[in-house]
């Protein structure tokens, strides 16, 4: 374990997330243009869509077919069990418990790439075909979550208008957009492109990405004094729980050791991007501090920096007690 945690630690990725809190820390003025980062991550996202599209079209339909079940089920277990915490230990209202709930029911696509390339790293690459999974699981929770909150708070905005936001938002457009065109792209024709999508260019350009992400954690970390203990348990329980589920689920459905890790990252991750706009349309009298602070300065760190080798190193057991 000690191993996989500094193969881990000192990543270029990894470290570049360190160097962006430390530069918030210390009052720098380090920022990435917003055009910039914005940019970035529309690179990130289609080149993802499009590595899993061209991946998927090599995959048979028995081979998906457990994967997307067991993806489906983890996007309608993960906000019933955030929402019944929220409510049930931290007393949080309908309107809070609903809205972390939300953050918590979807995923985090950065998290997801930082997981795809450790695993690359370790040795272990995943399947090819994640990229759909994460499609599958950026929605349903989002909903179900949001549902819940109206419900219980008499919010008469159609929740069929929140999905339809979320499905039409930027990230899912890039992910399965990506997803289709290199599901239908021609072998040769992805070979003229694919350096760019793939590889060194693609790292570093994560790399950059989580510097910019760094800066904006560091930012919400004053924040936890205002969330309490509560909300800091919540955010690493949770994500070992779901991150423990996911990688289980996602060894039984038939994936690799990598790509188990890749599920579990997935499961134990937490929306700051879809979630946040759907939240304040739907409920705007949920605290958005509480939220985010969770998400991004809580959970997100954890699953970085320490999260995804856990899940690694559940999986090699899980797989070798399985094996067994």
């Amino acid at each position: 374990m000690g191993e996989i945690l500094e193969i881990n630690l000192l990543s270029p990725i990894t470290l570049a997330f360190a160097l962006g809190i430390f530069a918030r820390r210390v009052k720098s003025d380090l920022a990435l243009p917003r055009d910039v980062y914005a940019g970035i991550g529309i690179y990130l996202l289609f080149a993802l869509g499009l590595k899993g599209g061209v991946e998927l079209a090599k995959a048979s339909f028995g081979t998906i077919l457990l994967p997307v079940l067991v993806t489906f089920v983890l996007g309608c277990v993960r906000p019933l069990t955030s929402y019944v915490v929220l409510r049930r230990v931290g007393r949080l209202g309908v309107a809070d418990s609903a809205g972390i709930a939300a953050h918590y029911g979807s995923v985090s696509a950065v998290t997801f790439i930082a997981a795809l390339t450790f695993v690359e790293g370790v040795g272990s690459p995943a399947e090819g075909f994640l990229p759909t999974l994460l499609a599958l699981l950026e929605s349903p929770g989002i909903a179900i979550a949001l549902t819940i909150g109206a419900i219980g708070t008499g919010s008469d905005r159609p929740v069929g208008e929140v999905v339809h936001e979320v499905l039409a938002g930027r990230t899912m457009i890039l992910l399965v957009g990506g997803l289709v065109i290199g599901f239908v792209s021609a072998p040769a024709a992805w070979d003229q492109v694919s350096i760019f999508y793939d590889g060194g260019i693609f790292k570093g350009a994560l790399a950059l990405f989580l510097l910019e992400m760094g800066i904006v954690a560091g930012e919400r970390l004053n924040d936890l004094k205002k969330t309490g203990p509560f909300l800091l348990a919540f955010g690493i329980g949770m994500a070992l729980f779901h991150g423990a589920i996911g990688t289980a689920l996602g060894l039984l459905a038939g994936l690799g050791t990598g790509g188990a890790t890749v599920l579990g990252a997935m499961a134990a991750s937490a929306s700051y991007i879809a979630a946040p706009p759907a939240v304040r349309i739907t409920l705007p009298e949920a605290n958005p501090t509480l939220s985010l602070t969770s998400a991004l300065a809580i959970t997100f760190p954890f699953n970085i920096v320490v999260g995804i080798p856990i899940y690694y190193r559940l999986a090699e057991l899980l797989a070798g007690g399985l094996g067994g």
